[in-house]
């Protein structure tokens, strides 16, 4: 009879462990297995359109650092993102944008009234492009040199971590 009594508290006590240490974990630092790899093979439209947005190829052809910024019209964290992406394309960076599973109108929208920060857009309307790239949730942002995957962020990128965190990784990729 004690030991009926015993195991619901021994499996509280191990769901409340289990709780506690997934609480202490960050979300954002899963790391990505494309980190060191070439891009994806990929052709994407512009949004709204069916010309080419940018591929894969647009991704390396250069001797530059470039981020790629997955985003959507719906996701409430882009619009946190937003004007700092802004602030980036003023200090010069490159950025090449996906809009994930949105439709044209939605970004169009989205674009207009934000601002554009982006050098190129192309839409991923079905997320096909985005799952050979690892993204698991809007947005994500990559570093890209020379058609290498050399960082992944997930989620909002915010001022003081891309100082802290992000130009630390460009500047060591840039030597």
């Amino acid at each position: 009879m004690r030991l009926n009594m015993f195991i619901p508290f021994a499996i509280f006590c191990l769901l409340s462990a289990a709780l506690f240490v997934g609480l202490n974990l960050n979300p954002g630092n899963i790391p990505s297995a494309l980190i060191n790899d070439p891009v994806p093979e990929f052709s994407l439209p512009i949004v709204g359109g069916e010309e080419i947005g940018f591929s894969s190829n647009d991704l390396g052809a250069e001797d530059e650092v470039i981020l790629v910024n997955f985003f959507a019209s719906w996701c409430a964290p882009c619009y946190v993102e937003h004007p700092f992406l802004m602030k980036l394309k003023e200090r010069g960076y490159k950025i090449y944008g996906v809009s994930y599973k949105d439709k044209a109108r939605d970004t169009n929208g989205f674009i207009e009234r934000q601002g554009n920060p982006y050098y190129k857009i192309a839409a991923d309307e079905m997320g096909r492009v985005s799952i050979d790239w690892g993204v698991y949730g809007v947005p994500e942002t990559y570093i890209i040199k020379n058609g290498i995957i050399m960082y992944k962020h997930a989620g909002p990128i915010h001022e003081m971590e891309f100082e802290d965190k992000i130009i630390p990784i460009i500047e060591s990729i840039e030597q």
